[in-house]
């Protein structure tokens, strides 16, 4: 009996847990940006704080997205 493989896994298997990594802050900011939008709207008179403070909060959420593509640069 001959067996082959019909598929064939090569690669390091961390690049997809890497990938999957981005999820996270891409939910992270949707949420960030979308319940700022919301706030800005319900009460337009702190709208320049709320604006400083979403990107305060959009700069730290960006930085665990770097560090997941630099991590993934590094490992694999």
């Amino acid at each position: 009996m001959d067996s082959t493989n019909l598929a064939e896994l090569t690669g390091n298997i961390a690049t997809v847990g890497y990938g999957l990594g981005t999820l996270g802050p891409g939910i992270g900011l949707g949420i960030l940006i979308g319940k700022t939008v919301e706030g800005m709207a319900r009460q337009p008179e702190v709208a320049n704080r709320l604006f400083t403070t979403m990107f305060i909060g959009v700069a730290f959420v960006e930085v665990l997205a770097l560090l997941g593509l630099v991590t993934g640069f590094l490992f694999t």
